[in-house]
């Protein structure tokens, strides 16, 4: 199965090989995983790799439910999803990216971007609709107070668990993709490899910046056992991010397109408030109100006041970050409508003092070498007097 059309073969096993056939490769260590369930002696170690692990069964008011816990286990899981999500990564970008960027003819940095949004809008649709669902058959939308009560929430569904191990996948993806993109780009064009390198440094730490936070970020909310709240959170710069990657999107095959980029805005700035609104609720007044506020690690309780600072400095700081990063694009746009708005209006000026030139000099014209004025006689030359 070949995700990539070939312009240069490399030789096996070099640098330039693993990176160009680095899905095929993916691909194939999938389906040796897959082939060990087929044989006893192998598939415990199989199920480990594809199915959640530390399950338990308690009975409920509809029967006998599976819930689930964390483990280093769920490291093998993650490592397996996260082949899967390459894998996935490299069929949108060639059966549905590239075959669009052929059509639009797009420049290299615009290109790079459209990709970057092409995918990101792939997976935050996916994402937000899924945890919608979630949300809802969880019942927190009718409940609120279900998101801070009954802490700690170590046992989760399969639903939930299987969510935040495919996130962290994800997002633990986008690390080795960043390097296959870089080297990939400058290999497609050596000539102009020196200009693409300084293109593709300035993009690396901005995506490096968001990777980040969303591990950050996940990570806490999945060991702290604050998987509810950060479902939600999740949901909303989920839908806020997908609003962005679309109207960028659509910018590119159309640039008159700008709308969309005022309603995004707004959705940011609503999004930002809610997050942080949300947060004091629940970590603030939800879990400072608890009864059990020691540190046990056996039960999963990390409910402490420093712990909760904590948790709300680095939502409360990240939030901020991008307000900030927010407000100081827009001043910096405005200032350049500004700039542009002034130019046109001197240019304008010019323009018509330059028509009102050519109206003057116009006024008479010359037939046969002498000044006509505009009804075709000549002027009268005045008499001079003889000294």
């Amino acid at each position: 199965m070949a995700f990539r059309r070939r312009n240069k073969s490399y030789p096996f096993f070099s640098q330039e090989f693993l990176i160009q056939n680095h899905a095929d490769i993916v691909f194939s260590l999938v389906i040796f995983v897959l082939i060990g369930l087929m044989f006893e002696t192998t598939a415990k170690t199989a199920i480990l790799f594809i199915q959640p692990q530390y399950n338990i069964s308690t009975m409920s008011a509809d029967g006998e439910v599976t819930l689930y816990h964390y483990g280093w286990k769920d490291c093998a899981t993650v490592l397996f999803y996260l082949c899967i999500t390459i894998i996935l990564h490299a069929v949108v970008q060639e059966y549905v990216l590239d075959k669009v960027n052929r059509r639009l003819h797009l420049s290299k940095s615009k290109n790079t971007k459209f990709n970057e949004s092409g995918q990101l809008c792939v997976f935050y649709l996916v994402s937000s609709v899924w945890s919608l669902y979630v949300i809802a058959t969880e019942g927190f939308l009718l409940h609120p107070s279900s998101l801070w009560e009954n802490y700690p929430h170590v046992h989760l569904r399969f639903q939930v668990k299987f969510f935040y191990l495919t996130q962290l996948a994800y997002w633990f993806h986008a690390l080795p993709e960043l390097y296959f993109q870089k080297v990939r780009k400058v290999s497609e064009d050596e000539r102009n490899a020196e200009t693409l390198m300084q293109g593709i440094c300035e993009e690396v730490p901005r995506q490096l910046q968001y990777i980040s936070l969303y591990l950050l970020h996940i990570l806490a909310a999945y060991l702290l056992n604050l998987t509810r709240v950060g479902l939600v959170l999740l949901f909303l710069q989920y839908l806020s991010e997908m609003g962005f990657h679309l109207s960028r999107l659509f910018y590119f095959i159309d640039e008159n397109h700008h709308k969309m980029f005022e309603m995004w805005s707004v959705g940011f700035v609503l999004t930002r408030m809610i997050t942080l609104t949300l947060m004091f609720l629940a970590v603030g007044f939800g879990l400072a109100r608890s009864e059990n506020q020691m540190l046990d690690l056996e039960t999963g309780n990390f409910n402490t006041l420093s712990i909760r600072l904590l948790v709300l400095f680095m939502v409360c700081f990240t939030q901020s970050w991008l307000l900030w990063k927010f407000f100081r694009f827009q001043l910096i746009r405005t200032r350049e409508l500004r700039l542009e708005q002034v130019a046109r209006k001197k240019a304008a000026t010019a323009k018509q003092q330059m028509q009102r030139t050519l109206k003057r000099d116009s006024v008479g014209h010359h037939e046969n070498g002498l000044i006509k004025a505009e009804n075709g006689t000549s002027p009268r030359l005045k008499k001079i007097k003889a000294p």
